[in-house]
């Protein structure tokens, strides 16, 4: 095939044959109980080095509690795929738990320019639709994916993408390396113990995410019986065997929304989004992270049952997203 023009970006190397061995031993078909606290979860799973994913964002429906809890223990060397995100790759960034960042899209700031320029991160170019195709065909076992986009952008040289002369047409075509990350952490509206989930409504690339990745954490604001998937399987979005982790954590995406269940919190999200603009986020870490131990520490010292049910009965839109 020829190649006409390609990217100076570093990327994860596709692998496929050595994911589909990699799932072959470590991900039994069997139903396990794999319920357990979120520091656990992050302390078995989450390594230093690792490709790091997550679904949605830090204030729509994001794992929310899972990434304070990897910033609490303090991991290193990250390499995350920053696709549809605002502050969480700030946050991870100004911690020291990022090194590198695939960006489809960040919310800018000076945390950014500062950190590239002392050397802090590396970042590579995508977009949000490049970084989800990438996810899809490591979720289907390819070693790449052809779009017919980001081809002419700014951000193509600075990617690992590809540009070839398509085989059948004879025309331009971009290739995108398939990416299978280490471990992906992701919100869901409900799970059993076994880690059979529900997302309701719409959504990003909870499927992908976790079909493509070699761990999987996620957090349920609901833990359900196993018997209610088996009784509506149609409404399973993600199946156990992919699942390596169960974390309850009800009001996980906090401070954002999860659609159905409540709203974002403005005050929080302002907060938070003042001090990535301003290029300040440690006392926000301090408050909202370190001085905390816990999901459930947090609900109970910095935000309170009064608030937390205000931000359920300011959630108006029920369709589509409810049980």
């Amino acid at each position: 095939m020829e190649i006409i023009a390609e990217g100076r970006g570093d990327y994860l190397k596709p692998d496929p044959a050595g994911f589909r061995a990699w799932v072959r031993d470590h991900k039994p078909r069997t139903l396990i109980n794999k319920l357990m606290s979120e520091r656990e979860a992050v302390q078995r799973f989450v390594s230093d080095g690792d490709y790091f994913a997550y679904d949605c964002n830090y204030f729509q429906r994001g794992p929310s509690a899972l990434i304070r809890e990897v910033i609490r223990q303090g991991k290193k060397d990250l390499w995350v795929c920053g696709k549809f995100t605002y502050v969480a790759v700030a946050l991870l960034v100004e911690a020291g738990c990022a090194s590198k960042v695939d960006i489809g899209f960040v919310g800018f700031g000076p945390w950014l320019s500062k950190a590239v320029a002392a050397g802090r991160v590396q970042t590579y170019e995508y977009s949000n639709v490049v970084m989800t195709y990438r996810l899809q065909a490591g979720a289907q076992g390819l070693p790449f994916i052809a779009v017919r986009s980001f081809g002419g952008t700014d951000g193509f040289p600075h990617s690992g993408a590809k540009l070839v002369k398509d085989p059948f047409s004879g025309k331009p075509v971009v290739l995108l390396p398939a990416l299978n990350p280490d471990v992906s952490i992701i919100h869901v509206h409900q799970a059993d113990i076994y880690g059979n989930a529900r997302v309701f409504g719409t959504g990003i690339a909870h499927v992908e995410c976790a079909l493509a990745s070699k761990k999987v954490i996620l957090s349920a604001e609901e833990i359900i019986e196993t018997d209610e998937f088996r009784r509506d399987p149609g409404r399973t979005s993600i199946p156990h065997f992919v699942v390596d982790a169960v974390v309850h954590a009800p009001f996980g995406a906090y401070p954002g929304a999860v659609q159905g269940r409540y709203t974002s919190d403005v005050a929080h999200v302002v907060e938070c989004f003042g001090a990535m603009m301003q290029g300040n986020l440690q006392p926000y870490l301090e408050k909202w992270v370190y001085s905390v131990s816990s999901h459930e520490e947090t609900l109970e010292k910095r935000v309170g049952w009064k608030k937390l049910q205000e931000l359920q009965r300011r959630e108006t839109i029920r369709e589509g997203y409810t049980v």
